[in-house]
């Protein structure tokens, strides 16, 4: 396998023009434009009518994280304001899903908007009572430490049966992408998030299911197209430039991914039959899979702290073709021997060109921003191609970025 640490990110850049990026979704989710790429043939279609590009009994992998009302604003007794964006929970937690059921409170990693400002003591806020909260919920953010890239913040609370999922819902709002430069509105709460988000957890969403509605998976079913879902919290670092001059210089961010057993059962039954990812997520997800697999083939009996993925580990492995659905295999014993019969962990995997894909047989994907880690992904995929795609795209008024079209790009 290459490796594509020696990658520069110069390589894999277009000109986006401003007014090509979709401030807004289309009225109707399914209505969005599809390109699909198949061994070197572009087409096009809707995604109302994706069940027609996928072949019958294929599967398709959804990532079923919800975007959680990550921006808090505090006002200041000055009337400034700090805005405290909630990244992740502290390291003390063993997951998301438990940290966001802490009540009362809660050691975040945060961004600090106005942290100059902010010199001493807590910031306080008070939201006037509500059908769900009775008494005014009043919530306080202190400084616990500092670090290159984030605050440590204290976020603690008055009402005791109130979990800081529901906190955050009650005072928060929802976090757009900055590319967006708009403020959220009122049906961003619907629209930026999937029919069939579940799990809070992201500050982003997985864009690339806001395109599915009730009718899409009603003519996916008749076909019969599978679907399954996998957790992988999308964290603020999906947004995080490239400015190394090589990728081996670039950190790539780590995530959050939950898997049970039953979704790695499907996924060695459905192999044969095609797997598709909605979304990069979802791709990042099930390659790991593999990979941790392997790990477990190497060490089965390799404790849970250390069943975690590096960026690079997947192009330092020595030279052996694991089937995927040994890899599978391997894994799916291991989460069998876990207490609640499910796979918590971290991925910080990076998919560029020269990766081999073990898992999955093709994408579904908005269309990403210039020199970004997704577009690295589509390269992976479509090799140089992906200029010839986003070409393509560009010539014929397809809309981009997170509310865009998107595309279905085979392997």
């Amino acid at each position: 396998m290459k490796h594509p640490s020696t990658l520069s990110i110069q390589e894999f850049t277009y000109e986006l023009p401003d007014e090509r990026i979709a401030r807004y979704p289309l009225a109707e989710r399914d209505a969005s434009r599809l390109l699909v790429y198949r061994k070197g043939e572009i087409s096009e279609s809707v995604y109302r009518n994706l069940a027609a590009a996928l072949p019958p009994e294929s599967m398709l992998v959804f990532n079923n994280t919800r975007v959680v009302e990550a921006r808090l604003l505090f006002q200041k007794e000055t009337g400034g304001i700090i805005e405290i964006f909630c990244l992740e929970p502290g390291d003390q937690y063993a997951d998301i899903t438990s940290a966001m059921l802490q009540k009362g409170k809660v050691y975040w990693k945060c961004l600090v908007g106005g942290a100059k400002k902010w010199k001493e003591g807590p910031l306080r806020m008070e939201i006037q009572p509500t059908a769900v909260h009775s008494d005014p919920l009043v919530i306080e953010a202190g400084k616990v430490s500092q670090h290159n890239d984030y605050f440590i913040i204290e976020l603690s609370w008055n009402n005791a049966a109130m979990s800081f999922a529901e906190l955050l819902h009650a005072a928060g709002s929802i976090p757009l992408p900055p590319y967006l430069n708009r403020k959220t509105e009122a049906a961003d709460k619907e629209r930026y998030q999937t029919i069939y988000a579940a799990q809070d957890g992201s500050v982003a969403a997985p864009t690339a299911g806001l395109h599915f509605t009730p009718h899409v998976f009603e003519t996916l079913q008749q076909k019969n197209i599978h679907r399954a879902f996998v957790t992988l919290h999308v964290g603020a670092g999906t947004f995080k430039p490239v400015k190394a001059s090589t990728m081996g210089e670039h950190e790539m961010h780590a995530e959050f991914i939950e898997v049970s057993a039953a979704l790695v059962r499907q996924l060695i039954l459905q192999h044969e039959q095609g797997i598709i990812a909605v979304g990069t997520t979802s791709l990042r997800t099930l390659e790991s899979l593999y990979w941790l697999g392997a790990k477990v083939i190497a060490t089965p009996d390799i404790p849970a702290a250390a069943l975690q993925l590096q960026q690079w580990e997947p192009y330092e492995q020595p030279e052996q073709d694991i089937p995927a659905t040994t890899a599978l295999q391997a894994l799916l014993q291991w989460i069998e021997q876990q207490p609640l019969q499910q796979l918590i962990t971290k991925t910080q995997i990076i998919i560029a060109p020269g990766y081999r894909f073990r898992i999955i047989s093709g994408l579904i994907t908005n269309f990403h921003q210039p020199q970004s880690t997704l577009l690295l992904i589509v390269a992976a995929i479509t090799g140089n191609d992906w200029k010839r795609i986003y070409r393509y795209a560009m010539e014929n008024d397809f809309r981009f970025l997170s509310y865009g079209d998107g595309c279905l790009l085979w392997v």
